[in-house]
């Protein structure tokens, strides 16, 4: 929130005053992003300096055609690197190409890729080899880490300016002492400890080997359809020893409310039969769908 109240004053920065229509800052964000990601958005619309845009989800020919066609000349793109609602990665690769043609600003929220991808955990832009091409990488300290809070990459002139304008982070508490050093301790662990990575990705991979699904990463997306089903299917599950979340309404459209699993070191092949085993009594995976990327948000 701190980074999107940021660039909602650039254009005011930049003209002194408030901006003139053509001087205002345009955003562009996935259709599928967080929900912190739109309400920031939405916040810096509210102030008059930002105009968002919303393509669909992971379509680069839409993107582009609406980059394109903006007058404006302030652009930022903005996007999660790793859903979490459906598990699928950004196409780094070609919205990097993109940045290199239209020369936007190219801002990535990494929270469930951090520590997880990438040789050294620096997260989905290290996985695709893209880490000079990601202007500002937004993160979490409560997902791989274990911890609380976040944290902003950039340079040190966006630093600078989101210190000094950043409205959620100038009237925020600092983390506390303790927080921030088993943060620096996850770090460690992150950098020290590969072997936790390797064995997220060896499960990520029988997963697909047991069930058939092409899942892409450790979080797994699993639509059954109704809320009723989905809830249904999360107490059975519970009972046979499997804490699978019902995802439902307001976070994922409606009609298309799922499972959510989330694979971690800590589980074994073993577990994974288990779970799958689970999952056949009360879903059938013949139907089930393991994403879905039709619906989209609208700002």
């Amino acid at each position: 929130m701190a980074f999107m109240t940021a660039v909602g004053n650039v254009g005011l920065l930049v003209a002194g005053g408030k901006p003139s229509k053509d001087d205002r800052v345009a955003i562009f964000s996935d259709a599928l992003n967080h929900a912190s990601i739109i309400d920031g958005i939405r916040l810096a619309e509210r102030q008059g300096n930002v105009v968002a845009f919303v393509y669909r989800h992971a379509d680069m020919c839409h993107l582009d055609t609406l980059l394109s066609s903006c007058p404006m000349k302030k652009r930022v793109v903005v996007t999660d690197s790793l859903f979490s609602m459906d598990g699928d990665f950004a196409p780094m690769t070609e919205l990097v190409k993109l940045r290199k043609k239209h020369g936007f600003l190219f801002v990535i929220d990494d929270a469930h890729a951090t520590f997880v991808c990438g040789k050294n955990g620096g997260g989905a832009a290290e996985m695709f080899n893209c880490e000079a091409d990601v202007d500002i990488c937004i993160g979490t300290l409560s997902k791989a880490a274990g911890c609380h809070g976040g944290f902003i990459a950039c340079s040190k002139k966006w630093k600078l300016l989101i210190q000094s304008r950043g409205r959620s982070f100038i009237f925020s508490t600092s983390s506390p002492v303790p927080v921030a050093a088993a943060a620096h301790a996850a770090v460690n662990v992150a950098k020290n400890e590969t072997w936790r990575r390797s064995a997220i990705w060896k499960r990520v991979q029988e997963f697909r080997e047991l069930t058939g699904f092409p899942v892409e990463s450790h979080i797994i997306s699993l639509i059954v359809g109704s809320e009723n089903k989905a809830l249904q299917a999360s107490r059975h599950l519970l009972k046979l020893g499997f804490h699978i979340t019902a995802i439902r309404p307001p976070t994922v459209p409606a009609h298309s409310c799922r499972l959510r699993v989330t694979l971690s070191a800590a589980h074994t092949k073993d577990d994974l039969r288990k779970l799958t085993n689970a999952l056949a009594q009360c879903v059938d995976f013949q139907k089930i769908q393991v994403f879905n990327s039709n619906c989209y948000s609208k700002l």
